[in-house]
């Protein structure tokens, strides 16, 4: 299993991630979301087609625009604009910032990821404490441009991008498979030789190099955890997903079929209650996938920077946004039709969604006014049905709100020195 963090040990990682110490690990008062969920699509939007008319409670998606899609929707979505990372700029810079609010040198993060800390801070009694699901984001390997969770400052989370492994991870693998027992075991004592070496090196080193290796170490749990197929016994609401198989999960064509999967696994896995935390990744900045399902053939990328000049190429890329769109709509659907595990009503009434980018108008580059939607009731903590404007706030700002939605009251979430304090009219 994936080893929680203790309290000081939480405290480390926290302090290196930036967050405030004085405030950063008591619990607020009031309702708060059981379960939280980060829906990320890349390469930015086209501001004038994303932005809904209106404002306040009263609001509307234009025909055409990339969130009509989501108009069924309105009354249950926060629509959240004008949020800039400040000190992050392209590609990279933002998809290091994104989560974290950190970003460093040539746009690697300083930081844990909000998805993460929210993980280690619950310390849910289930049997994954994060969940990490991708589409189509393991070609480029791991790096900056292809993860956007963190660990700890410059510790990737990876992650899988294939249902069937997946699927064999949360309930077990459908029929017995012959030498599966004596792989297994042979992984997990290569992996367990690797623990105690790094336990004897941590033993023997300063208390900066020690707080590096706690990071290894952890990523030998996940790595543990990871290989450990399931047994999740079926209960009221919970049931093994099934679908067809997919004979290249990584081909673009397959994106649609892979990005269903996934979406059932990670409904699933809620409703199961084997973890409170998921996320789903579409791809990664500077995506090379070309939404031939919809009759293209240039790349998500190519079609992201298309000027205002090019009006069917713009178009194009407002098609590919709106199939975006529609998938949240499918995520907000699942939610809705499945009940808590722990009751107090659907998987929509308890969690947090946050679809979430990494940079705003795609043809500048530039991670200003980058676009935000949040989603679920959360058990009452938050109030939907309203477009928001934030003015050009740093997104810090909502970061520390996601935390205090998830019943946390750290005072700051990432670079503090950017920001501290939730966002204003959001809680």
């Amino acid at each position: 299993m994936c080893a929680v963090l203790s309290r000081r040990d939480l405290a480390k990682v926290a302090a290196a991630a930036g967050l405030s110490a004085s405030r950063g690990f008591g619990q607020a008062s009031g309702p708060k979301a059981s379960r939280f969920i980060v829906f990320f699509t890349p390469n930015g939007t086209v501001p004038a087609r994303w932005r809904p008319t209106g404002g306040g409670s009263t609001f509307t998606f234009e025909p055409g625009t990339i969130l009509e899609p989501l108009a069924a929707h309105a009354a249950d979505l926060v629509v959240v604009e004008g949020l800039n990372f400040f000190g992050a700029s392209n590609h990279e810079g933002g998809m290091a910032a994104m989560l974290t609010g950190t970003p460093g040198v040539m746009g690697e993060s300083r930081g844990m990821s909000v998805d993460q800390f929210v993980a280690a801070r619950l310390a849910a009694p289930t049997r994954f404490p994060s969940l990490e699901l991708g589409v189509a984001t393991s070609a480029w390997g791991g790096s900056t441009q292809t993860r956007m969770s963190y660990a700890g400052p410059g510790v990737l989370v990876t992650p899988d991008d294939q249902p069937a492994r997946v699927l064999e991870r949360l309930f077990g693998p459908a029929m017995p498979v012959a030498g599966a027992d004596v792989k297994l075991e042979r992984q997990k004592a290569v992996i367990a030789l690797n623990r105690r070496q790094l336990l004897r090196l941590r033993a023997e080193s300063p208390e900066a190099d020690q707080k590096r290796l706690d990071q290894h170490l952890g990523a030998l749990d996940r790595l543990e955890q990871r290989l450990a197929p399931g047994s999740t016994p079926m209960t009221a609401g919970c049931a093994r997903p099934t679908f067809a198989p997919i004979a290249n999960h990584g081909a673009y064509s397959a994106f649609p079929e892979v990005g269903a999967a996934q979406l059932s696994l990670a409904v699933a896995a809620l409703a199961c209650d084997l973890t409170r935390v998921v996320s789903l990744q579409w791809s990664h900045t500077v995506s090379p996938v070309v939404f031939s399902w919809l009759g293209q053939t240039e790349a998500h990328h190519e079609l992201s920077h298309m000027a205002d000049q090019d009006a069917a190429g713009v178009g194009r890329f407002v098609t590919a946004e709106r199939w975006f769109a529609t998938q949240f709509g499918l995520l907000l659907d699942a939610l809705k039709a499945t009940p808590d595990p722990l009751g107090g009503g659907s998987l929509f009434d308890t969690s947090l969604v946050l679809w979430c980018k990494e940079m705003g108008d795609s043809r500048l580059h530039v991670c200003e006014a980058v676009p935000m939607v949040l989603s679920g009731k959360a058990n009452g903590a938050l109030r939907l049905g309203r477009y928001l404007r934030t003015g050009g706030e740093p997104h810090q700002k909502l970061l520390v709100s996601l935390c205090h939605l998830m019943g946390l009251d750290n005072a700051s979430f990432g670079d503090a020195s950017k920001s501290t304090g939730p966002l204003a009219g959001l809680l």
